[in-house]
C-alpha cells in the first residue's frame, strides 16, 4: 500500500480512512481484547496479547482511578511501615493490653506527623511566616519534578510505540555532557548561549537514543538490551572525559568534575534568587503540550500509535515500522536529554560529575507508568514524585523517618499500577466491561 493512504498532518486521525480501517481490523485481536486492564477495552475476556507488547499494553493502559487507588494503597502501606519503625510505637506496643489507647495515640502521632511533614516539605509550610516563605516547598517540588516530567515524557512516548527505553541514564549523561560543554566552553550572547546549550543537550540525548532505535530497526536487537548496555557505555565514556584535561574536566583540578556553567547558559530563576524554580519548568510544560500534539494530532503520532498497537498490521497498512522505531527513539532520547539539560543548566550549575543523572533515568519509568504514558498524566505524576523527593527530606529531618520509606512508597505505586486486578480486588471493584453483580445474579437465577 502506498503512503498516500496515510492521513495528512492536518487531518483528524479519527476520520475514517482506508488505512485506519485496515489497522483497526487487523488489531482487533490485540487492542480490543485488552479486557479488564485496557483503557476503554471491550468486555471480552481474551488475553491482551503475548510477549513484550501485550505486557506493555497491560501495564501502560488503564483507568485514572486505578492510578489514584494505587497511590492511596502505597501511602497506607507506607504509613504502616512508618508506625512499625517508630520507637514510641514499639514501646507502646509492649503494654498494649493494659493501655491500648497509648499505642493508637503513638501510631496517630507517628503517621500523622510524618505525612504532615511530607506535606509541609512539598506543598505549603504553615509554620513559616508569610505566604512567599510558606509556598517555597511547592516551588522546590516543581524544581524536582522538572527533569522527572521530561524523562517521563521520553519513556512514555517510547511506550506508546511499543518500545522499552531503559536507557534514560545514558541519554541524560550524554545530554548533560553536550549541554555542559557548550555552557562552559563557548562565549555566546545572552539568550543565544542558553538556546544553543539546550539544543546541544537534546541533540546528544536524541543521538544516543536514536542509536538504539537504529540498531533495533536494522539488526532486530531488543531495545531493552541495547539501552541498558548503552547506559554503561555512556557512564564510562563521560567518566573518562571528566578525568581528561582539555575535555570535560575543570582545569587546575584532579577531581572528575566539569567547570561551572557560564551565567549566559544557565536557566534564569522564575521568581528570583530566593526560590529555586527555573525556566526549565516552563520548557517542560511546553514539551508536554508538544508531545501531546504529536501523539494525538499529527500524522506521525497516528503512525506511532498504530505501530504500538500492532506492528504487523501497521506494516500491512503501509507504515514503515522500522523507520517509526528510529523516529520514536530519537524523540524519546531527546526528551530524556532535556531532563539532563534541566539538571546541568538549572539544578547543578557549579559543575557536574558522572552522577548528574541522580537516578532520574530510572525514576522516569515509574513516572511514565503512573501517568499511563499520557503526556498530561505524566506531567501530574512527575509533580507527585517531585513532591515525594522534596517532602521526603522534610520527613527525615522533622520526624526521623528513614528516606527509604519514600522509596518503598514509590516502589509500591509501581507494583500496584502493574497489577490492576490486585487493586480491584482490594477495593472490590468490578471488572470494566463486566455486567453488574445484580444483573449477573438475575441471569444465573434465570438459567
Amino acid at each position: 500500500m502506498s503512503d498516500q493512504q496515510i492521513p495528512s498532518q492536518g487531518q483528524d486521525v479519527g476520520t475514517p480512512v482506508r488505512q485506519t480501517d485496515q489497522v483497526s481490523a487487523a488489531t482487533t485481536g490485540s487492542s480490543d481484547s485488552s479486557g479488564a486492564d485496557g483503557a476503554g477495552g471491550s468486555s471480552t475476556a481474551q488475553p491482551s496479547g503475548s510477549g513484550w507488547g501485550g505486557t506493555l499494553r497491560d501495564i501502560t493502559t488503564g483507568t485514572v482511578g486505578i492510578s489514584v487507588l494505587a497511590v492511596v494503597i502505597a501511602l497506607v502501606v507506607g504509613g504502616v511501615l512508618i508506625a512499625v519503625t517508630d520507637e514510641d510505637v514499639q514501646a507502646a506496643a509492649g503494654y498494649f493490653f493494659s493501655r491500648p489507647g497509648d499505642l493508637l495515640g503513638a501510631v496517630g502521632r507517628s503517621v500523622g506527623g510524618a505525612y504532615s511533614a511530607l506535606f509541609q516539605g512539598s506543598v505549603y509550610n504553615f509554620r513559616r511566616p508569610g505566604f512567599a516563605s510558606g509556598i517555597k516547598p511547592l516551588l522546590e517540588t516543581l524544581t524536582f519534578a522538572t527533569p522527572l516530567i521530561a524523562g517521563g515524557l521520553g519513556v512514555g512516548l517510547a511506550f506508546r510505540v511499543g518500545l522499552f527505553n531503559i536507557g534514560g541514564r545514558g541519554q541524560m549523561l550524554v545530554a548533560a555532557a553536550a549541554a555542559g560543554w557548550v555552557g562552559f566552553s563557548l562565549d555566546l550572547p545572552v539568550g543565544l548561549h542558553l538556546i544553543a546549550a539546550v539544543l546541544a543537550g537534546m541533540a546528544g540525548g536524541a543521538v544516543w537514543g536514536g542509536l538504539a532505535g537504529f540498531l533495533k530497526a536494522r539488526t532486530g536487537a531488543h531495545e531493552v538490551i541495547l539501552t541498558i548496555m548503552l547506559n554503561y557505555v555512556a557512564l564510562y565514556l563521560i567518566s573518562f572525559l571528566l578525568r581528561t584535561p582539555g575535555a570535560l574536566q575543570a582545569p587546575g583540578t584532579n577531581n572528575p568534575k566539569s567547570p561551572a556553567i557560564k551565567e549566559t547558559a544557565v536557566f534564569p530563576l522564575i521568581f528570583g534568587p530566593q526560590f529555586s524554580l527555573h525556566l526549565g519548568f516552563i520548557v517542560v510544560m511546553v514539551a508536554t503540550v508538544v508531545v501531546w500534539w504529536i501523539l494525538n494530532r499529527s500524522n506521525l503520532g497516528f503512525q506511532f500509535r498504530a505501530v504500538g498497537e500492532n506492528p504487523s498490521a501497521a506494516r500491512v497498512a503501509g507504515i514503515h515500522v522500522d523507520r517509526m522505531y528510529i523516529y520514536a527513539m530519537l524523540l524519546s532520547g531527546g526528551l530524556l536529554g532535556l531532563a539532563g539539560v534541566a539538571q546541568v543548566l538549572g539544578t547543578v550549575t557549579t559543575g557536574f560529575s558522572s552522577g548528574i543523572d541522580a537516578g532520574i533515568g530510572f525514576d522516569a519509568i515509574t513516572v511514565a507508568l503512573l501517568g499511563r504514558s499520557r503526556p498530561f498524566g505524566i506531567f501530574v505524576a512527575g509533580i507527585l514524585f517531585g513532591a515525594f523527593k522534596a517532602g521526603g527530606f522534610s520527613m527525615q529531618a522533622a520526624q526521623g523517618v528513614p528516606i527509604d520509606i519514600v522509596l518503598v512508597v514509590q516502589s509500591l505505586i509501581v507494583l500496584f499500577i502493574a497489577a490492576p486486578p490486585l487493586v480491584r480486588a482490594i477495593f472490590r471493584l468490578p471488572t470494566p466491561g463486566s455486567a453488574p453483580r445484580s444483573r449477573a445474579l438475575r441471569k444465573a437465577v434465570a438459567k
